[in-house]
């Protein structure tokens, strides 16, 4: 049974506004259109939106996603299989970056001391016993723009990094008080926004306002973050939000 555009954002959680963009861009294109010209999306159409909505979680760009799910060799459960491990790895790489924030607030606190090292467990790719394989099946470019950028970093950029995360959550916790969408906080926001893509990975506006997501609906993040500053996780996750929303 097809449905239509309203009745996939309502399932889905992807709004309106991105299907249609998915359509203009030829990513996902509706099976047809009613009398009246309402899309009309067929269970194929939502089997391609799964995939894409997976590779996004992985940090791949629209762009990149198409032309993997175009290519003649695209295989779907292939497909799911290496994601699976991706996002298994993904997830391990998360909580080891909970725990280094956990650890760094407990040396800013002074009750222990952090070494370089546990600075920056959980953010390095090169560990990553799924690249080789994903290189294999995706191509080395799509993987390239993954890889983290800390990887060969001196003691002191390490150092000069870890400050740079600090000053910026304790900047945005001091501006709680104010509007999400006021200057001041949407250039924290910037600022944030371009920490992650110079520092961490690529961040694509939609991996962003995901990112903004993940801060209120992980209690994990949401702990360590408001640690900061009581409600830090759901301001930033606003201020996010309005960020994304004024650059699309």
């Amino acid at each position: 049974m097809e449905m239509k555009v309203k009745e996939v954002a309502a399932l889905t959680g992807v709004s309106v506004r991105t299907l249609h963009h998915y359509d203009h861009i030829g990513l996902l294109s509706p099976s047809g259109t009613t009398v009246s010209g309402y899309r009309l999306y067929s269970e194929k159409n939502l089997e391609r939106l799964q995939q894409i909505l997976f590779f996004k979680e992985l940090g791949f760009s629209l762009k990149e996603i198409k032309k993997m799910i175009d290519s003649p060799s695209f295989d779907r459960q292939e497909a799911f299989i290496l994601q699976r491990k991706m996002l298994i790895h993904k997830r391990n790489s998360i909580d080891k970056m909970i725990e280094s924030i956990d650890k760094s607030i407990q040396h800013m606190r002074g009750e222990i001391r952090m070494t370089n090292e546990e600075r920056f467990e959980g953010f390095h790719f090169r560990d990553d016993p799924y690249e080789q394989e994903a290189r294999q099946r995706w191509g080395d470019q799509s993987v390239d723009n993954l890889k983290h950028k800390v990887e060969k970093m001196s003691v002191n950029e390490q150092n000069d990094l870890s400050e740079k995360w600090d000053a910026i959550f304790r900047t945005l916790a001091g501006l709680c008080t104010q509007s999400p969408a006021s200057p001041e906080v949407q250039a924290s926001i910037q600022e944030w926004y371009d920490f992650l893509n110079e520092n961490v990975t690529t961040y694509t506006l939609d991996a962003f306002y995901g990112l903004g997501q993940l801060y209120i609906e992980d209690e994990r993040f949401t702990n360590n973050i408001d640690q900061y500053g009581e409600g830090l996780a759901k301001f930033m996750n606003k201020a996010m939000k309005e960020f994304v929303e004024k650059q699309t």
